[in-house]
């Protein structure tokens, strides 16, 4: 009957490669988190730019229309 223990060879390799996997999982789950962060605060810059130059569009109309109104209080008179 053949020996059935592994060689060690073997086992150091997958031991290796288990101690690999499991210590670089919290860096790659930091870089996960920083990756997610860096996104989603472009995301709510990019949502602040947009308001804005929606606000400064309905600013211009609204200047537009006041000096209009100005404009014809002068030709009455």
């Amino acid at each position: 009957m053949a020996d059935p223990q592994v060689n060690a060879q073997i086992t150091d390799a997958i031991t290796q490669t288990n101690v690999k996997v499991v210590a670089e999982a919290p860096a790659q789950a930091v870089a996960s988190l920083y990756q997610v962060a860096s996104h989603s605060t472009g995301l709510a810059l990019q949502n602040a730019v947009h308001s804005q130059q929606a606000l400064n569009q309905i600013s211009n109309a609204v200047v537009s229309r006041a000096v209009t109104m100005i404009m014809s209080i002068a030709e009455k008179t």
